[in-house]
């Protein structure tokens, strides 16, 4: 077989030469212009042959002297598996790419590959007891959602019309020299009906913007800062992906009463100097209502006493944290001789255990 009949040309042909012919017999022979036909499968593995040894100028010369030259990989199948364009000198993007790059995009193309929606992130305003409670809530989010118009799709289509392009074939015909190309029409993407327009409301991104309420349920006992997770109440996802989650961050306003530390409240009260120095029984404010706690006597001023389970919920269980009670010991107003000469009398008493 002589390799330069095959391409069809001379012994002297220049390098421009064997890859113009090249070209002009793989338009004719190629096994994607001819799929299932081994007559030509077999004509474009000798084509390629002949090729590859001549456009590399070290194995033309072995062929031109008679030496055998040996093949890098022997071709098999009828398509163009097997076949190592990139390693043996085989120019693919000026030969292959160039030739058969609308057939390469009809059959190589793909769908875009479903994608998550972006997550979304808002918070929620709580105040102190409603924290502590939990329940549900609801909060107003602004998210991406898919097109009611088009449902997502980003067209609108036009039920019946024929394409103008291949007059409804679904399929389109190309001359190039002497070959004739047939591929799906690109108007229609072979459906035959009319070209799809650009939806409207979407401006052709198959999504639109809408608000919704969205209902949380919160924790008892949720945290200031705490994050909750509401799956699937994000963005919408791309070509059929999923949407992505919200995520809600809680932000718990403070109370004028009690001061919240973990799992234990902290709440301060006030008591008379003959209360703490007698001892007495005072009410102390809890989430429950009202509770008496007995100071001692000889009770001294920011000294702490415990009250059990009177604190916060502890969130996925049924304890409660702690509520610590701080005693303040307040002085009262003299408002006459009579009080102020008491008081001395006392402090002359007690000038002594005082100072201890």
């Amino acid at each position: 077989m002589d390799l330069y009949i095959v391409l069809g040309v001379e012994h002297e042909a220049s390098e421009g030469e064997i890859r113009r012919a090249y070209r002009r017999l793989a338009r004719r022979y190629h096994p994607d212009i001819n799929p299932g036909d081994r007559g030509s499968a077999a004509r474009f593995e000798q084509i390629l042959e002949a090729y590859e040894t001549l456009i590399d100028p070290t194995r033309r010369s072995q062929y031109d002297a008679g030496q055998p030259v040996a093949r890098a990989v022997a071709p098999h199948g009828s398509g163009f598996e097997g076949f190592d364009f990139s390693t043996r000198g085989v120019d693919y993007s000026a030969s292959f790419g160039d030739l058969f790059a609308e057939v390469l995009t009809e059959r190589g193309a793909r769908r875009a590959a479903p994608q998550r929606g972006a997550d979304l992130h808002a918070e929620l305003a709580l105040s102190f007891v409603d924290a502590l409670t939990g329940g549900a809530h609801s909060l107003p989010v602004t998210r991406q959602q898919p097109c009611g118009q088009c449902a997502g799709g980003g067209r609108a289509h036009s039920r019946g019309a024929v394409c103008q392009m291949c007059r409804g074939a679904g399929a389109v015909r190309s001359v190039r020299g002497h070959m004739v190309f047939s591929g799906r029409c690109s108007g229609c993407g072979g459906s035959g009906r009319q070209p799809a327009r650009i939806c409207e409301p979407c401006g052709g991104s198959g999504h639109e913007m809408r608000s919704e309420t969205v209902t949380t349920r919160i924790p008892e006992g949720v945290s200031d800062g705490s994050r909750l997770l509401v799956p699937g109440r994000g963005n919408a996802g791309t070509d059929g992906g999923p949407p992505g989650d919200l995520y809600v961050t809680v932000r718990v306003a403070s109370h004028p009463v009690f001061r919240r530390e973990g799992d234990d409240l902290h709440v301060s009260v006030a008591l008379a100097v003959h209360e703490a120095a007698l001892g007495a029984r005072v009410e102390v404010p809890t989430l429950d209502g009202v509770a008496r706690l007995r100071v001692p006597p000889n009770t001294q001023s920011g000294q702490r006493f415990r009250l059990r389970s009177q604190g916060v919920p502890v969130r996925q269980g049924a304890d409660r944290g702690d509520l610590l009670v701080e005693v303040r010991i307040m002085l009262p107003k003299l408002l006459d001789e009579r009080s102020k000469e008491l008081m001395r009398e006392f402090g002359r008493i007690n000038a002594e255990s005082v100072r201890e």
